[in-house]
């Protein structure tokens, strides 16, 4: 199992770097440029611009750029005395050193910002997590249970509808009928629990995580009630019911077990669209976490941020599926990794 996981982490490693190489580009083939939104102000002078821009190593070839945030640069040119002309002062270390960058709009680490942002971010995401687990695999076992019944006819049509409605077009749907119309619960922002109490977190919660659930719900479930169909039919099904077994212990010990493994293997893609879909349920919901953090700084044009944000995301993404891969192995004893 300790090979296994080494060789999984060192095949992320390259997956990661060319995450945030085609990130990169991406953000260098959209139009708008970080020091126009910095020099708004109609005071300030194309020297002045000239000179943050050096400030910042924007005046350097793209590739260097990129060469910099990822390895770092030791001699860093800074305009200390405001003469115009490049002093040396201090290193930019790079993210193989350690280093995220600094955020060009914010003059605040990298770091610092996605570690503020991020546990607003895993209250939502954790919750809808086990939220969509939960409600999935009830209505999963419900579906199965009731093959071809109109409880299990109503299930399917309902997982079909989660997949296919837009989460964005969701979230506001809701907040029109339950925020604007009904008035029952607020329209966007967080609470923390020791500033405003549990049920006051709790109801700014409700929305978001609704909507941001509603698609683990609908895969769980559908993925869920296939597993227990393929299950049932199985040669050792029969023979538990030959031998007497009760339906209920049949269920709870052979079925259950074993149509639960494959659902483990969802784990990680489950982490990924939920970090996904987080970006957007932030943005409607006003909600102060990191996806909204990473939308603001594309909208800036921010590329430290937006590169550590990416980084950041890819890492926890790797770190679910990994996790997918060793709970299968823990569920299933006749998984073998070779070494």
């Amino acid at each position: 199992m300790f090979h296994y996981i080494s060789r999984r982490l060192l095949q992320a490693i390259p997956t990661v770097f060319g995450i945030t190489l085609i990130t990169y580009l991406v953000m260098l083939a959209a139009p708008g440029d970080p020091i126009t939104l910095l020099t708004f102000d109609p005071s300030t002078t194309a020297e002045d611009a000239r000179i943050l821009r050096r400030q910042l190593g924007l005046d350097k070839p793209p590739l260097t750029q990129y060469v910099y945030w990822l390895i770092g640069n030791d001699w860093t040119e800074i305009d200390v005395d405001g003469d115009g002309a490049g002093d040396v002062r201090g290193t930019r270390r790079g993210l193989l050193r350690g280093d995220l960058g600094q955020s060009i709009q914010q003059r605040r680490p990298v770091w610092d910002l996605l570690v503020e942002r991020l546990p607003v971010t895993l209250q939502l995401t954790g919750s809808a997590l086990v939220v969509g687990y939960a409600i999935g695999l009830l209505f999963g076992v419900v579906a199965a249970m009731f093959h071809g019944s109109l409880i299990d006819q109503f299930i399917r049509v309902l997982s079909v509808i989660g997949i296919a409605v837009p989460s964005f077009w969701l979230g506001l749907l809701l907040l029109l009928v339950f925020s604007v119309e009904l008035r029952w619960l607020p329209l966007g922002g967080s609470r923390p629990i020791s500033g405003g109490g549990v049920m006051d977190t709790l109801r700014h919660m409700i929305l978001p995580v609704s909507v941001l659930s509603f698609g683990t719900i609908s895969t769980v479930s559908r993925f869920i009630r296939a597993e227990i169909l393929e299950v049932k039919e199985q040669d050792y099904i029969r023979t538990a019911y030959g031998k007497g077994l009760p339906t209920r212990l049949v269920v709870v010990r052979h079925v259950m077990r074993n149509a639960l493994i494959p659902v483990a293997t969802l784990l990680g893609a489950a982490l990924g669209s939920l970090l996904a879909g987080a970006v957007v349920i932030e943005q409607v919901f006003s909600w102060p976490g990191m996806g909204r953090l990473l939308v603001n700084a594309v909208i800036q044009r921010d590329f430290p941020l937006v590169m550590g944000s990416v980084v950041f995301n890819s890492i926890l993404y790797i770190v679910g599926v990994l996790s997918s891969d060793i709970l299968y192995g823990v569920l299933d004893p006749r998984v073998r990794y070779s070494d």
